[in-house]
């Protein structure tokens, strides 16, 4: 049986199965991008540098979406929240951050990238076209 800190230890913060889908369907279609960018607040999962657009891939958990829905892990429940209410406080900071020099922000559900992969790829086509 794996222990939780083991199972914990395996969760990645870059190259996502969800990042990887969206970046693989941006580039058939002939977008160019730049992936968990360091140079641009927020390290975006992929970037438009040229057009000032980010986009993140944000799953359920981490960034707080079943939180907000109720569900809270049942074991070391003051960590869990104190850690997701500072995720989604974080998320709302590099949003503000962006959008004050001049970034495009476009956050995306890893539920909504695996069931309307096509429909989210043509609104950041579509933003990366009107920039």
């Amino acid at each position: 049986m794996i222990s939780r800190s083991e199972n914990m230890r395996r969760i990645r913060g870059s190259n996502t199965t969800i990042e990887v889908i969206l970046r693989k369907e941006l580039w058939a279609r002939g977008l160019r991008y730049r992936k968990n960018c360091k140079t641009i607040i927020g390290k975006p999962d992929i970037a438009f540098p040229g057009k000032k657009i980010a986009v993140f891939c944000d799953s359920e958990f981490w960034h707080g979406k079943k939180y907000l829905e109720g569900e809270i892990p049942k074991h070391n429940r003051a960590f869990w929240v104190a850690k997701l209410e500072r995720n989604i406080l974080r998320d709302k900071e590099v949003n503000k951050q962006l959008l004050e020099y001049g970034w495009l922000v476009l956050r995306f559900w890893e539920r909504d990238i695996r069931n309307n992969l096509s429909e989210i790829t043509d609104k950041i086509e579509e933003a990366w076209k009107a920039r």
